[in-house]
């Protein structure tokens, strides 16, 4: 396991006073490592896990060849581009059993989405575009090519191929695929376990009564927000005031029982603090102030206890700067050590509906309501007042416009990278 030195030595031009948002997610991707224990689970209760093996299809799915529609199958061989097609229908062929029957030329098979296709039969014409001839059917020419409408067997999953790959996060579709292949329980990572608590003697839980110069605890509750939705175990130690003591035992209570810890308020670069504070003395720990806005001081680290060591994620204190955070360096590297091998966060392209200044230099994360224009495209507005203790702006918006290190000024039309919340917030 390498160290906070080792680790920033590995990093070209790395600057605890002026990180940019990218060297920040490299710095964490060497940092975190994923879990190392397994469970196995029924279906039901494997939902957002990430797969721990493989999973390989012990069947082939389809297990045939089968009908893609309600229509007739016949031999595609019989198809003319210049000249309709006449065949006469000599039985029917239902989903779940094969039909026995022999067909020659000239005739067909009435057969219904899912049937096996008869042997000898490859192309299937929907029941709509046929024309009745008595007892026979009429297909128009040039509507069909050999092969259409056939489901080929194992298009969707061959047997002994993988289904599902490790690192997957179970999807409701990945239930369903993995249920369709007669799978019922699967192996996963167990589930990351993340402390997390608010400091600062100001800082007010829900219940107390009011005090001159004292605020009420937001950040406890989007950070719970954002933990459940990604799908770790959430232990919520609440305030901790200010003193020595009582934070020590809060951050030893947190490294024995937690993969993760994360603290909300007194990491600021050259604040006299005593979470800061014990923080240096408990952990091998490093202050960033990030090039960034809003969320500018963070600190990062590893604190250990007996023989586990636990990550540590100090975040600013201002409501919006602790999401802001969150959301751009927090959750992917949660997500690596649950084990998931999931992209990031996809990024969407909107046109800018107003100008924003912007100095290259930092990246700048603006709340924004991205929306459907007249036209089809993408646009996208800022909510507004951009102060870093506005919650109700993240409530308001649907996505961070991201403006990137390097980028300048934002002129109405300019099209600019979007990071959208649903799903995620």
């Amino acid at each position: 396991m390498k160290s906070i030195e080792q680790i920033a030595a590995e990093l070209q031009g790395y600057d605890p006073q002026a990180l940019s948002a990218a060297a920040v997610n490299d710095f964490l991707a060497r940092l975190v490592e994923p879990v190392a224990e397994t469970e196995t689970l029924p279906i039901f209760e494997a939902l957002d896990r990430v797969l721990a093996r493989d999973v390989i299809s012990p069947v082939s799915v389809p297990p045939h060849d089968n009908s893609a529609m309600d229509g007739y199958a016949f031999a595609g061989s019989q198809l003319r581009a210049d000249a309709p097609l006449t065949l006469q229908p000599v039985g029917t062929a239902l989903a779940g059993k094969a039909w026995q029957g022999q067909v020659g030329p000239g005739q067909c098979v009435r057969i219904m989405t899912g049937a096996i296709m008869p042997a000898g039969l490859d192309t299937v014409v929907p029941q709509e575009f046929v024309q009745q001839n008595g007892e026979q059917i009429t297909i128009p020419a040039g509507l069909l090519q050999p092969g259409d409408n056939r489901r080929f067997k194992g298009e969707d999953v061959m047997q002994g191929q993988p289904a599902l790959r490790a690192g997957t996060r179970l999807s409701p579709a990945a239930l369903g695929l993995a249920a369709s292949l007669g799978i019922p329980t699967v192996t996963v990572w167990r589930r990351l376990k993340v402390a997390y608590f608010s400091t600062g003697d100001e800082i007010l839980s829900l219940g107390e009564a009011p005090r001159e110069g004292a605020v009420y605890d937001s950040n406890r509750y989007t950070v719970f927000g954002l933990l459940t939705r990604l799908g770790v175990e959430v232990l919520d130690y609440g305030v901790v005031g200010d003193t020595p003591e009582k934070l020590e035992a809060t951050f030893r209570r947190a490294a024995a029982e937690a993969d993760a810890i994360i603290t909300s308020g007194g990491v600021s670069v050259g604040e006299a603090d005593h979470t800061k504070t014990m923080m240096k003395r408990l952990g091998d720990v490093a202050f960033w102030r990030i090039a960034m806005r809003p969320g500018r001081p963070m600190a990062v680290g590893r604190i250990a206890t007996g023989s586990r060591s636990c990550v540590l994620f100090g975040l600013p204190g201002n409501p919006v700067a602790v999401m802001v955070t969150f959301l751009a360096f927090v959750r992917p590297a949660l997500l690596r050590m649950m084990g998931s091998n999931a992209a990031p966060t996809p990024w969407l392209r909107a046109r800018s509906l107003e100008a924003m200044r912007k100095k290259p230099g930092r990246t700048e994360y603006q709340r924004g309501i991205v929306s459907t224009a007249s036209d089809g495209t993408l646009q996208v507005r800022t909510t507004g007042n951009q102060g870093s203790g506005v919650l109700s702006s993240m409530v308001q918006a649907n996505g961070l416009i991201v403006l990137h290190h390097g980028q300048g000024n934002v002129a109405v039309g300019d099209e600019v990278d979007v990071m959208m919340f649903d799903g995620v917030i």
